[in-house]
C-alpha cells in the first residue's frame, strides 16, 4: 500500500474491530487478577461496555457486508453439545 494511501470506512472498522478484541483481552486478564472485589468489579464493568462497543462495531460491518459469518449446521452443534456434555459428567 503507497505510503499516502489513506483507510476507507472499511478498513477503519476491521481496525476498530481488532482493536476492541485486543482490549477486551487485556480487560478478561486483569479481571481473573484483581485481588479485591471493588477492583474485579470495576474491570467486569469496563469489560462489559467494551464487549458491547465490540459488538456495535461487528453488527454494522454485518449490515455493510463486510463481516460475513457462516451458520453453523445443527448437526455439529448437537455433536459439540455431546462432546462437552460427556465431559461435565
Amino acid at each position: 500500500m503507497p505510503i499516502n494511501a489513506s483507510f476507507g470506512d472499511r478498513e477503519m472498522m476491521d481496525d476498530a474491530l481488532q482493536s476492541q478484541k485486543f482490549i477486551t483481552d487485556g480487560y478478561n486478564s486483569y479481571a481473573n487478577e484483581c485481588s479485591t472485589p471493588s477492583l474485579k468489579s470495576e474491570f467486569m464493568n469496563l469489560l462489559s461496555e467494551e464487549h458491547q462497543i465490540q459488538h456495535e462495531v461487528f453488527t454494522e460491518m454485518q449490515k455493510r457486508g463486510w463481516y460475513q459469518v457462516t451458520q453453523a449446521d445443527q448437526t455439529k452443534i448437537n455433536q459439540c453439545k455431546q462432546k462437552y456434555q460427556a465431559q461435565n459428567s
